[in-house]
């Protein structure tokens, strides 16, 4: 009988791969869009592609590289105290897409060379969170970076959606259906909710 034992596997490593195909998978949705779509609100609250870009790459140097000690000459005068109100989450006509994604990029690498300088329980210090909650590992932070990248990624996969219809990663998360396909299951997802509100007395 076999005596085959699994592999070692080195849990930093594993964070930092997730981490990549998240990140991969964010910038992605920015591919092949004009400059009005990759920019354009498309919920109550704002949110577009581009946007969801620049705050990914700004908001991981604070956790991944500036809460362990690094330093950088990235410019975000979005942070300042006197910017506008959500100015991380959005592209003014002045900022480019490729200064945004040059942010990303820079920031990325910024981060994982300090991951990759430490041990999963090196202390940080992220003086944004409240007290008592402020001194951290690293272990800590890439499992908040890792879901806090993933929540934008999902949030860019539907703004895309919206804009072209595109949607899923590459991944084969997807039935491979046409047009046709998705319209009759969206058709059958609607009147499931109608029969379901039926039911319940509600009127759609």
């Amino acid at each position: 009988m076999s005596t085959r034992t699994a592999p070692d596997h080195d849990p930093k490593a594993t964070l930092l791969r997730y981490l990549s195909r998240e990140r991969d998978a964010l910038l992605a949705k920015a591919e092949g869009l004009s400059e009005y779509d990759v920019r354009r609100p498309l919920t109550r609250t704002g949110t577009n592609v581009l946007g969801l870009v620049k705050h990914v790459g700004s908001v991981q140097l604070g956790y991944l590289h500036e809460a362990f000690g690094g330093t950088h000459d990235l410019d975000m005068p979005w942070f300042a105290d006197d910017a506008e109100v959500n100015a991380d989450m959005w592209a003014s006509a002045d900022e480019s897409r490729e200064e945004i994604l040059e942010l990303f990029r820079r920031s990325s690498e910024l981060c994982d060379t300090t991951v990759a300088s430490l041990d999963l329980d090196a202390p940080g210090h992220v003086p944004w969170w409240r007290p008592g909650n402020r001194d951290v590992t690293l272990h800590q932070v890439l499992v908040h970076v890792l879901a806090e990248v993933a929540h934008h990624a999902g949030h860019a996969d539907i703004v895309r959606e919206l804009v072209d219809g595109a949607a899923g990663d590459g991944r084969g998360n997807l039935p491979a259906l046409d047009d046709d396909e998705w319209a009759a299951y969206r058709a059958r997802v609607e009147s499931a909710a109608v029969e379901a509100s039926r039911r319940a007395g509600e009127r759609p």
